[in-house]
Formats: C-alpha cells, structure tokens, sequence
C-alpha cells in the first residue's frame, strides 16, 4: 500500500504516552508503555508497535486493564520471584519484572521472575534487551490469545506464545531472536487484511481445520497453525514450543493458559471460569561473567559471528544475517527519516485521537512532495 508520509519518532512516542496518561497510567508508566510500542515500529515489526494501541485502549474501556496497578510480589527463594501486576499494562509488568530478574542474576548468577494477572506485553525483544547493558543474556515470553490450534485439530488451544533470547555481542549489536511459535503472528494476518492480499497457505486453517489464505479467517472461527504447518515441516515442534510458553508463562506463574487465555483480539471474549489470573509472562537474564570473563567471551562471540556472516550464500541468495540484524538497520533508518503509514495506518489513530479529545500525532509529508 501506499505510503502517505511519516511519523517523527520523538513526536510519535509522545504523543503515544499521551494516549496512556489520558487512559490514567503514571507518567512513567505511560513513558514505559509508549517505548516498547515504538520500539516494534522503529525495528519495522509494524504488527507490534501503534498498531496495537486502540486494542489497549478498548481493554482499558472494558474495565480489563488497571491504569493504576499495584505490584504484589511472592518470593520463594534467592533467584526466583512471581509478580502479581493486577491487571495492569504488560508493556510496564514485565519491564518491572524483567528489572527485578536482573537485579537478582547480578548476585546470584542467574534468576527468573514469571508474572500473572497481566496483558499483552507488546514485543519480547525490548524486554530481553533491557538484560544485554548489565553483560547479561536476557530472554522473555508470554502466553497469548487462543488462536492457534495444534495440527489436526480446529480448535483453537493455544496462542501464538512469542519467545525471545537477547543475546550480549561484542562490539556488535546484540542478538536478537524474537518469534512466535505459530506459524505467523495474528498481526501479520492483520497488516494483509488491510492490504487486501491473501496469506501464504500453511499459516491458518478454517472452522473445520481445512487450510485458508483469508486474512479474515480468524475473525471467522479459524485458527493459525503451529510453527512448522504440517508433519513434513515439523509442526510437532511448533506445537512444542507453544505448549512450552504457555506452560512456563500461565501453567507456573498462576495466570491463566490453553485456551482461558483472556484474548487481546476485539472479536474474542474472555471464556468464563477462567483458571488463573490474566495473562502469564516469563522473564529472566543470565550474567556472561557467571561462566567466562567478558574478555574472553566477547572474543568468542564476535568470532562466532564473523564466521557466520562469511558462510558461502547458496545460489540465488543474500548473504547471510545474524538475528536481529535486519531490525537493528530498519531502527537507524527510522530515527532518522521517520516512521512510514499508510491510510489503513493512520485511519485509526486519528479516530482514537478524536475518541479520547487529542491532537492527531504529528506527520511530515515533505519528503513525498
């Protein structure tokens, strides 16, 4: 589609944080919230950043989300730790809680803090990173709507469970693995809704768990597949690792899990009698120093991924990337020349700007002209 201009980075999370204090968060945790979504943006993972905005807003208006939470912690033993947000932002949960894991790994080595009674906590990548600055490797997870169902079935069990490991590089930037272990995210269905394109078959099946390219499909009783689709591409091990998050995130922590996940989407209601509490995020770090001096490993990995970018491309292909490489690149040239919407892009931001008695966000259409 389209591009009709671009959104000046500063500008946009200002006026995103805007969004959250008029919903009545504090100003830092309507900072926090407003710098994980546009992170998604300025890396280009569109389907992540102000995109998501308006659902936050309408789970506020629904009385799901507490502007105002109050932090309830349990902690067992040294390293570990449960965080209970009441229903708070998980964009500001599990920033809190990965914060407190860090704290821990940085005397015992390593340590976990697993959250309930929480919300969609946007990217897991700008959780995990906050791990890298203290020499630490940071990883985060989530459960999520219930919109995947396991290969063979039409019901929809589990979510899309993104899991991410933020790795320390050298002088390099970090690694960054970030992925839904569907086969796609529900955001990308959106994002081809809205350019009237059809999605990639083996990424959703329909209500009889037949196989669909309509973006729609989800909004019609059909479900995304596991990573992986089908036995030949080893949609066991999607399968796997979804059942993975959602056990670590909503089984452990005491949140909600399977299919009584509350959903974040606007055409699900929460299943009544749900067990748990929200939904379950899992976060943790783990200090380099705690295994080698950082000396050393930092000679070690920046030779590890020196190797790996020399590797010989096949023929017909790109060179080869380390993870995180491409977000790292699209981040610096977006801070620089904005943040590119289109119509559908922009279409409801202006009506929520309109909703809540705000100015629209800030646009610059100089370099179209």
């Amino acid at each position: 589609m389209t591009v009709l201009g671009y959104w000046p980075a500063e500008a946009l999370g200002l006026w995103v944080q805007k969004v959250f204090e008029t919903m009545g968060c504090s100003e830092e945790h309507a900072a926090i919230a407003a710098e994980v979504l546009l992170e998604a943006d300025l890396k280009g993972i569109d389907s992540h950043g102000v995109a998501r905005l308006p659902g936050y807003v309408r789970l506020w208006r629904k009385g799901r989300i507490n502007a105002q939470p109050q932090w309830r912690w349990e902690q067992r033993l040294p390293a570990v730790a449960v965080l209970d947000a009441d229903a708070g932002l998980g964009l500001v949960a599990a920033r809190v809680a990965m914060d407190r894991a860090i704290e821990m790994a940085a005397v015992y080595g390593t340590a976990q803090v697993l959250v309930r009674n929480s919300n969609h906590f946007g990217i897991a990548a700008e959780h995990a990173l906050r791990a890298v600055p203290h020499r630490m490797v940071g990883w985060a997870m989530t459960n999520a709507s219930p919109l995947v169902a396991p290969y063979g079935s039409s019901e929809r069990l589990l979510g899309t469970n993104p899991l991410c490991y933020a790795i320390p590089a050298g002088n390099r930037k970090p690694l960054v693995m970030d992925m839904a272990t569907s086969a796609a995210a529900n955001g990308k269905l959106e994002l081809a809704a809205s350019r009237n394109q059809a999605i990639p078959e083996g990424w959703a099946v329909d209500a009889q768990g037949l196989p669909s390219t309509d973006p729609l499909i989800l909004q019609k009783g059909g479900a995304l597949l596991p990573l992986g689709s089908d036995p030949e591409g080893a949609v066991h091990k999607g399968y796997g690792l979804g059942a993975l998050v959602d056990w670590w995130s909503g089984v452990l922590s005491g949140a909600s899990f399977g299919p009584w996940v509350p959903p974040f989407v606007d055409f699900l209601e929460p299943a009544p009698d749900q067990p748990g509490l929200g939904l379950g995020h899992a976060l943790g770090a783990t200090a380099i120093e705690a295994f080698l001096p950082i000396e050393e490993y930092n000679q070690r990995v920046e030779q590890w991924a020196e190797r790996i970018l020399q590797a010989q491309p096949a023929p017909g292909h790109p060179p080869l990337v380390l993870h995180g490489m491409p977000e790292w690149s699209t981040r610096a040239h977006r801070l620089q020349e904005g943040i590119p919407f289109t119509e559908a892009q922009k279409r409801p931001l202006h009506q929520l700007a309109q909703e809540l008695g705000l100015d629209t966000p800030h646009e610059n259409t100089t370099s179209l002209r």
